[in-house]
């Protein structure tokens, strides 16, 4: 039977982490709400579904949205394998750390180098998408690709220069941009809404029409259109467990990581639905608003007006500079967890914590420092097919949690108090398993995906390269985990 560990109070968090080999040079500032706005901005439900409407309406018609749905549930069964893990582990580096100490370091290594790869591929994403699609038209430039990649290098910079500071004003900044996203959605769903049983241009039949999809021969088919528009909810529903990166900088990381991971996914699932639903009746023409660059943005210009429109524009700016913070700020700590344990290049420099803000810095201005080159060197199609496989990483990572979780499930000590969902642990991630394999094959199945593929595999080769070379000349780091042995298994 499983053995229950007391909870650590307020002043041992520190001790667990010592416990663990590792001092605590972090500050412990992040409240439950900051920890639940972490979890929250990165998944960023007005970002997710600005970004990926257009291809709900052109790969399925408006009917598609039902698909997030059915990627809501199977997320949530991830969610609660994770959170399980995050009420036995709260350490930075996530499933680095999971798989380290309950498989072995080298399992664990290639956890976190997978783990790198989507934070990293997430902050482009992210960054270039509030750039292009947001800020050049709030600012009503001229779309043009030099333009929008050097406003998301100064955006990555004003982020690094946030996420330096101290935790504590990062956590601030936030929190604020989770608050303002939060009522915008709920407004905007209520406002439309309003507007169109006022004005009558809109209608309830958009909730089953197939729009421009109408009578396509693949619509059912495998990588057809209704798999693909999928990644509505995939590309959406994802970054959930970043709390779990910041969760030697949380107050009471036991109880307020898992948790916040939960309810997350739980808030961004029911708002999600609910401002899609709200922008789908309104849609007065569907075949104008598919061919649309920004159809949510058209949306609530001909149903609300410009004013309106603006607002909103702001609002999605502001919820998309805080993702991007967290994105930014998790990335740069998984570099640092890693670099901690010398398994990271340049480890030396990147394990290096400020003594005066109390952040990594290092960590934090190499992932700068390399999606300004990134920018800087790959043309369009690349940058953009970098970005979307991005997509692909979430649930390459969470397919192998849920795996480990499954492997060592069984000789898992908890805490007291924390997080457990108790005996449906085994159903739960059984169906998660099921689901993490489903979600893989729609993102791959389509033809557009195989240069994106191409792209995980190099980078997975790349982790390979230096994985190689550490097993080479630098074996030791792989062969043990700092701190106590057996720790978190009975």
């Amino acid at each position: 039977m499983t053995k229950a560990l007391p909870v650590p109070d307020a002043d041992s968090y520190d001790e667990f982490c010592e416990d663990c080999g590792y001092e605590p040079e972090l500050k412990r500032t992040l409240s439950s709400f900051q920890m639940f706005a972490v979890s929250f901005a990165f998944i960023s439900v007005a970002v997710g579904i600005f970004g990926t409407y257009d291809d709900v309406l052109r790969n399925s018609g408006p009917v598609g949205i039902w698909t997030w749905i059915i990627a809501a549930a199977g997320q949530m069964l991830v969610a609660l394998v994770i959170a399980q893990f995050a009420g036995r582990i709260p350490l930075i580096g996530t499933s680095y750390q999971w798989a380290s100490r309950l498989a072995n370091p080298k399992i664990g290594w290639f956890f976190g180098w997978v783990t790198f790869c989507y934070l990293f591929t997430g902050l482009m994403a992210i960054d270039s998408a509030m750039s292009s699609t947001c800020l050049v038209p709030l600012f009503n430039m001229a779309p043009n690709e030099v333009t929008a990649r050097t406003i998301t290098a100064v955006v990555m910079v004003i982020q690094a220069v946030v996420a330096i500071a101290s935790t504590r004003l990062m956590g601030l900044v936030n929190s604020t941009a989770v608050a303002i996203e939060l009522t915008i959605v709920v407004v905007l769903a209520v406002a439309l809404l309003v507007a169109v049983a006022v004005t009558g241009h809109g209608s309830v039949d958009n909730l089953t029409s197939r729009g421009l999809a109408a009578g396509a021969t693949n619509y059912f088919a495998f990588g057809g259109g209704l798999m693909a528009v999928m990644i509505v909810g995939l590309g959406t529903l994802v970054g959930f467990e970043s709390a779990v990166n910041m969760s030697e900088e949380a107050k009471d990381p036991f109880r307020s990581v898992p948790r916040a991971i939960v309810v997350s996914v739980a808030a961004a699932s029911v708002l999600g639905m609910v401002f899609l639903i709200a922008l789908t009746v309104a849609i007065e023409n569907v075949p104008k608003v598919s061919a649309a660059g920004s159809p949510v943005a058209m949306i609530m210009h001909d149903q609300l007006g410009t004013i309106t429109e603006r607002i909103f524009l702001t609002a999605i700016a502001i919820a998309f500079f805080g993702g991007g913070l967290v994105t930014l700020t998790t990335c740069a700590r998984m570099i640092f967890g890693m670099s901690r344990d010398n398994r990271f290049p340049a480890s030396q420099l990147l394990r290096r914590v400020n003594h005066r803000t109390q952040t990594p810095i290092p960590a934090t201005v190499l992932a700068v420092v390399m999606g300004i080159v990134v920018l800087a060197v790959l043309p369009g199609n690349a940058l953009l097919n970098l970005i979307t496989a991005g997509t692909v990483f979430p649930a390459l990572t969470y397919g192998m949690i849920v795996i480990l979780y499954l492997s060592v499930r069984k000789r898992l000590d908890r805490q007291e108090g924390a997080f457990d969902i108790g005996r449906f642990e085994t159903p739960v991630s059984i169906a998660a398993l099921v689901w993490s394999i489903c979600s893989l094959v729609a993102l791959l199945s389509p033809a557009s995906a195989r240069v994106p593929i191409m792209i995980v595999t190099g980078l997975l080769v790349v982790g390979g390269l230096y994985f190689t070379y550490m097993m080479i000349f630098n074996r030791d780091v792989l062969d043990n985990e700092p701190g106590e042995a057996g720790m978190f298994a009975h």
